[in-house]
């Protein structure tokens, strides 16, 4: 028996690992692939992530990652908005990073069930089973980190589920000819395309486009050919891009809708409580943040073999609402407002050049949408924060 069972093992799923396992709680972490692996991600993270890295004893560094300081923003018309990142950021890959962070967190301790697929969570008696393709296991406490969009959802009957998405993420890594240190976001007919290098001499091209779209044009090849290239900017790029995955990562139907961090008491993480919108860049890092909010309230909450009682657990979850609520609710809210600019050709273009006029509404947009930086509290983890 676990003190903690967490379903996923993307990045808020991680970082509560190595966290609560510091922390001197028994956790178990469940995922269905096997590491390393790719993720439909645009793969870049802010720099607010930075102090509370060091704290943990984690050095980006030596994983060649890309130091990020400018951001573009382009439409089909050819319109193009440049803007500074005052506190910049660095690109790095998921298929990296998640291996990275699985490396540290098994080495530290935490147990790892890789391959395994989780087929229902059920709560009673104050406690949880869960249950996968091979047992059945028990604890107190139960994270949910698997990502946007899972059939967990549909267990746990949760409203955003039953209304659907019509965007399709599809991420590609492969060499071209782009400035080391730029973020750019190439728009296009209902939808846009990150690109960012990443480690070493990748770079990650991550689109959003619309379902109808891709059913009316066949084919992913077919959708970049007349969609997503419609955007100059990113017809050049594609021209003379050397793909370096057999085959592109797509994802169905990712929602932006509103989701809530505690469902039938599982407490959830990263963008299983909530996912901003891609253009805005800060996924990874929320993913980050919110891994830290929830471990630091559970750790307020919660001793290993001590009683739990219902309202304690009442608490916990409580708490950790308000906490999530505050930090996040806001920047979600806007990220989806944002989002519907960015489904029309004349809207994009239209907001491009009003940014291009109106330095301060651009700067008014960065800070709504990204945090600050950020670290543990005082004695949160203290003397669990970097072991030897």
């Amino acid at each position: 028996m676990a003190d903690v069972i967490i379903v996923g093992g993307g990045l808020a799923g991680l970082f509560n690992a190595l966290l609560l396992n510091r922390a001197g709680m028994q956790v178990t972490l469940i995922e269905k692939k096997v590491y390393p692996f790719h993720r439909v991600c645009g793969e870049y993270i802010s720099n607010e992530v930075l102090p509370f890295f060091d704290q943990l004893g984690i050095d980006v560094a030596p994983l060649q990652v890309s130091r990020i300081n400018r951001l573009e923003v382009t439409a089909a018309s050819g319109a193009k908005f440049s803007h500074p990142l005052d506190l910049g950021g660095f690109g790095l890959s998921r298929y990296t990073f998640d291996h990275y962070m699985y490396q540290k967190a098994s080495a530290e301790g935490v147990r790892f069930l890789l391959d395994t697929q989780v087929e229902d969570i059920r709560f009673h008696n104050n406690s949880f089973e869960v249950i996968t393709n091979h047992e059945t296991l028990t604890a107190p406490l139960v994270i949910g980190a698997f990502g946007k969009r899972s059939n967990l959802d549909r267990k746990l009957n949760r409203a955003f589920f039953y209304r659907r998405s019509p965007y399709v993420g599809i991420k590609v890594h492969a060499k071209i000819n782009f400035p080391d240190d730029l973020i750019q976001l190439n728009n296009y007919k209902d939808g846009y395309c990150g690109v960012i290098k990443v480690e070493a001499d990748r770079y990650c091209m991550c689109s959003l486009a619309h379902r109808d779209d891709l059913r009316k044009y066949g084919s992913l090849e077919a959708l970049q050919e007349n969609i997503i290239c419609q955007n100059p900017y990113q017809k050049e790029l594609f021209d003379h891009a050397e793909l370096l995955m057999d085959k592109p990562e797509v994802i169905n139907e990712i929602s932006f809708e509103k989701k809530q961090p505690v469902e039938n008491h599982i407490l959830m993480s990263g963008d299983t409580a909530g996912m901003i919108a891609p253009l805005c860049g800060n996924g990874m890092t929320m993913a980050i943040h919110s891994a830290k909010i929830l471990s630091e309230t559970i750790r307020q909450y919660y001793r290993p073999n001590r009683p739990f009682p219902v309202q304690q657990r009442a608490a916990l979850e409580q708490a950790y609402r308000q906490a999530w609520n505050q930090q996040f609710a806001r920047r979600l809210w806007v990220g989806r407002q944002l989002q519907h600019l960015f489904g029309s050709n004349r809207m994009i273009d239209w907001a491009i050049r009003s940014l291009n006029y109106a330095p301060l509404l651009s700067q008014l947009v960065m800070e709504r949408t990204h945090g600050k930086p950020f670290n543990l509290k005082p004695s949160a983890f203290s003397p669990f924060v970097s072991p030897k």
